[in-house]
């Protein structure tokens, strides 16, 4: 099986190393090959996604990615920016379908921001739709408004746009990972103020009609926001648009303690995937050797199991994060009174330590 490795700018390759480390050590034989992208990307090949990194990309079976983004890149043109290389793996690659787990470890129940019995025993799914929305719609960009209140001033403008097809794929995609958990799936829209989201709505009652041994419920966007605070164990699958994943995939990253806990799954129709941390770049501690290597180490789990059809061994994988959580071991970001303290590399040595 063939791995492309993307660590990308910030913290990105001091992460990736230690998902890289684990790895080496499950006995398995991946052919592991790196290439630069994001603000690397642009440093090495002039352009955020170079085309040996999307060519590497398309050839692999499955990519770890790292994280890109820094500050001194926010001067360029959006299209060279480092951001444009995960939005252009997403969109080449076809990656329609975004899994953040959030889950709270027991060990970490301190570290949440909630109340433990809000949050203890948390496991929810969030699907994003990845390739639509307001993030790609057409067209957009700046002009003089042609008509409103303010006809003739300088505006911006973007466009939210779902084709029936985007939605009915994702819509699948979720039904079909509640029936593999819970059997409840709530599907989050703003159907009362948007065009686009009633839409959504409909089309997911109607492949519900596939699923009727799923429970479906529908949620606005902002009740969901609030319902993740007060109570997120109500919460099974949740499924939604790109936007709204976005913001609500972060809020439940707090839940668990840290974002630095939480790892995604971005996948195609036949479960080739990227594999990432929820969280960004961090270019203020780049270098420090002080961040949390778990959610890439966890990334790299769902990697196992998603695409390279490797369950057990993405088991033994989140078997040693536990192991090493219980062992009281804590990067600065879920630290806690009683707890060690420890870096980056020390982190993942204790990961590969507990696998063997």
């Amino acid at each position: 099986m063939k791995i492309a490795i993307l660590p990308g700018d910030g913290i990105g390759p001091e992460i990736i190393e230690q998902a890289v480390k684990v790895l080496n050590t499950l006995g398995e034989k991946f052919e592991m090959e790196t290439a630069p992208v994001g603000g690397a990307g642009y440093a090495a090949h002039g352009h955020p996604l170079p085309e040996g990194t999307l060519k590497l990309a398309r050839q692999a079976d499955a990519i770890l990615f790292g994280s890109v983004g820094d500050w001194k890149y926010d001067t360029l043109e959006r299209a060279l920016r480092p951001e444009q290389a995960i939005l252009g793996l997403r969109k080449n690659l076809n990656l329609f379908a975004n899994l953040r787990p959030a889950i709270l470890y027991p060990e970490l129940a301190g570290a949440s921001t909630l109340k433990p019995e809000i949050v203890s025993g948390l496991d929810i799914l969030i699907i994003r739709e990845l390739t639509g929305d307001i993030y790609f719609g057409q067209p957009r960009g700046m002009r003089e408004a042609p008509d409103g209140p303010f006809k003739g001033a300088r505006e911006g403008f973007d466009t939210m746009r779902y084709a029936e097809p985007e939605i009915r794929r994702i819509a699948h995609v979720a039904f079909q990972a509640a029936q593999k958990r819970g059997k409840r799936l709530t599907s989050v829209d703003k159907a009362n103020v948007l065009e686009t989201f009633q839409f959504w709505k409909d089309i997911v009652t109607d492949v519900h009609n596939e699923y009727p041994d799923v429970a479906l419920d529908h949620m606005y966007v902002d009740n969901a926001a609030m319902q993740l605070v007060r109570a997120p164990k109500k919460f099974d699958v949740i499924v939604t648009g790109n936007m709204f994943g976005d913001i609500l995939s972060d809020a439940a990253a707090m839940l668990t303690g840290s974002i630095g806990m939480l790892p995604s799954a971005s996948l195609d129709a036949n479960n080739k995937g990227l594999y990432e941390p929820s969280h960004g770049s961090a270019p203020d501690i780049a270098g420090k050797g002080i961040a949390n290597p778990l959610a890439t180490i966890l990334s790299a789990a769902m990697m196992l199991r998603y695409s390279l059809n490797r369950a057990e061994q993405a088991n033994r994988v989140e078997t040693a994060v536990k192991k090493v959580l219980a062992q009281g071991l804590r990067t600065a970001d879920i630290y806690e009174a009683g707890t060690t303290r420890v870096g980056t590399n020390e982190m993942g040595d204790a990961v590969v330590k507990a696998l063997d």
